[in-house]
């Protein structure tokens, strides 16, 4: 099953001041610039194992490294910044559509980096309805609990996004219910594009605009997505974290992504109580969507160190003991002043090269 991995990271310079990537964004077609100016995002191609997946990441990793080094510059694996001055966003019409579309509140997105995991189609419902079942495994590498030096959450990534960002357009940016069908999701799209393009007409965008920018199957930023260009199933609901837990993050949903393909997958009625859900060789069920978007909620705010998300995660195929999630260990304090998270960003930036150089010598 072909599968590939994406991670946005921070730039900085060597105060652990927010930077452009510049030429770190420039060595590939799977470097590029992200829709602010400090953030950098890493691609990899599709690969057909989990070992050469790791291998790939860890090989492209290196040479983006190498670059930044001679560049005087460092990745950040955080979900959010921590707290800097304000993040500008690269001109572009689509952001500014979508700003014109969602108001102030879209400045919300500028501070936030992630992941996203991409699996290759098979049996297209199945994959949707598990990774939507899947959500609090965000909890597993959750990795800046601050916006802009405010504590707000384990994830403040996940909880700026749909709490904030997409408060009054929850269709586009909350988890969705489960699907009957794929048919049934494309519908949900196109509602979802119709409604959009109703209010950027409002808003004053022209419709030339809107249909260069926006098509059905890009419009929204839903956590589980179906890409046609790909073809993948993605889930975006990880923070930018370590490559080592990514990586384990990705092998273990890879896992879950093919026991699907071999057994019966289910949905409980709502009766399954504290021990909804389980994964096993024998079959999957998935808990009720109630009991999901609540667990979900929870790993947002908790993280891991709420036992019912630990539980629940053990259930559904996850080594819970093995992820340390950095939010976890800069957690602690309501507020971080702008001098404390550079000092982090340059923190984990070094971790980061550490991460790389143990991942390198395994492979």
């Amino acid at each position: 099953m072909n599968t590939s991995l994406e991670v946005e990271y921070w730039v900085i310079d060597g105060d652990g001041e927010l930077t452009p990537p510049e030429s770190l964004a420039d060595l590939s077609e799977y470097t590029e610039r992200e829709f602010v100016e400090p953030l950098f995002e890493l691609k990899t191609p599709p690969c057909e194992s989990i070992p050469e997946l790791r291998a790939t990441f860890v090989s492209q990793l290196e040479e983006v490294l190498e670059t930044a080094e001679r560049a005087d510059k460092g990745l950040v694996p955080l979900g959010t910044p921590l707290n800097c001055d304000g993040v500008e966003r690269r001109p572009g019409k689509r952001g500014q559509i979508q700003k014109d579309v969602l108001g102030p509140k879209f400045d919300y997105a500028n501070y936030c980096a992630g992941a996203h995991l991409h699996f290759e189609k098979r049996n297209v419902t199945d994959q949707l309805n598990a990774l939507i079942a899947l959500d609090p495994a965000l909890a597993l590498v959750s990795s800046s609990p601050y916006y802009q030096g405010e504590r707000v959450a384990n994830s403040a990534r996940a909880h700026c996004y749909r709490k904030r960002a997409y408060a009054d357009f929850p269709r586009h940016g909350q988890l969705w219910n489960y699907v009957e069908s794929v048919g049934e999701w494309t519908r949900r799209l196109e509602r979802c594009f119709e409604e959009f393009e109703d209010e950027a007409l409002a808003a004053g965008v022209e419709p030339e605009a809107i249909d260069a920018n926006f098509s059905v199957d890009d419009v929204v930023w839903t956590p589980v997505r179906l890409r046609d260009e790909m073809p993948t199933v993605e889930w975006r609901s990880p923070d930018a974290a370590l490559p080592s837990q990514l990586l384990q993050l990705t092998e273990e949903l890879y896992a879950v992504m093919e026991t699907l393909h071999d057994t019966n997958v289910e949905i409980d009625d709502g009766d399954g109580g504290t021990e909804a859900g389980h994964v096993t060789d024998e079959g999957v069920r998935l808990p009720d969507y109630d009991t999901v978007f609540d667990l979900a909620g929870v790993a947002i705010r908790n993280g891991l160190g709420s036992t019912p998300i630990v539980n629940y995660l053990d259930r559904m195929g996850f080594s819970v003991p093995d992820y340390h999630p950095i939010a976890t260990q800069i957690d602690g304090r309501q507020y971080v002043t702008k001098s404390d998270a550079r000092e982090l960003r340059l923190e984990y930036a070094s971790r980061l090269e550490s991460d790389v150089e143990q991942l390198a010598a395994t492979i």
